[in-house]
């Protein structure tokens, strides 16, 4: 044992029972936690913000690059730095839903989000999935969005594990405008601007 450590849990005293546990506070998570800006019916305008964030400047929407029919942006609740959602324009639920340019679209700027992740922050590897209905755990089920998830060997250590804690070392809009200026060139014609918000 290292000289002056004990073994004791630490406490934590204060209002309420001390206990052995410390504490990040993370009080930007209660907007999650009550369903904030999460759609109240499964339409269009019933307040889906897949459907607002476009109107927004690419800062303030968080997005890192438009597209014709889909558009790249950062995940408000990441599950890592740098997670990434394609969401195609159009207010659709399924998958099967998606006509061939927004499918060849939503493929393309996924290729290109991992391209620039790979680019800005080393990514090792990636996670990239749909959650198709809230039964296969999509927060917002009405909009069809595919999660792109940067991993790197050994970012799944203690904080999330043991402690259910997430740490991310950077701001989300220092990430976006990172993410941004690493993002390549796309070969089809139907990408646009990313300055175009």
């Amino acid at each position: 044992m290292l000289q002056g450590m004990t073994t004791e849990p630490e406490q934590q005293f204060g209002v309420g029972t001390p206990d052995a546990f410390q504490r990040l506070w993370t009080p930007h998570r209660m907007a999650y936690i009550q369903g904030e800006n999460k759609p109240t019916g499964p339409g269009a305008g019933d307040g889906c913000p897949f459907c607002v964030v476009p109107a927004k400047s690419d800062e303030d929407g968080l997005i890192v690059r438009r597209g014709t029919h889909a558009y790249a942006v950062l995940n408000l609740y990441p599950y890592n730095g740098g997670h990434l959602l394609v969401v195609p324009y159009r207010h659709v639920a399924d998958y099967t839903e998606l006509d061939a340019a927004e499918t060849a679209e939503v493929a393309e700027l996924t290729k290109q989000a991992m391209t620039a992740l790979r680019s800005a922050s080393g990514a090792h590897g990636f996670n990239i999935g749909l959650n198709q209905g809230s039964a296969a755990g999509a927060g917002i089920a009405a909009h069809l969005h595919q999660h792109i998830v940067p991993r790197w060997g050994g970012d799944t250590n203690f904080m999330p594990v043991i402690g259910d804690t997430k740490v991310l070392p950077q701001l989300l809009g220092d990430t976006r405008a990172m993410l941004a200026a690493a993002w390549p060139e796309g070969d089809g014609a139907e990408l646009t601007d990313t300055d175009a918000g």
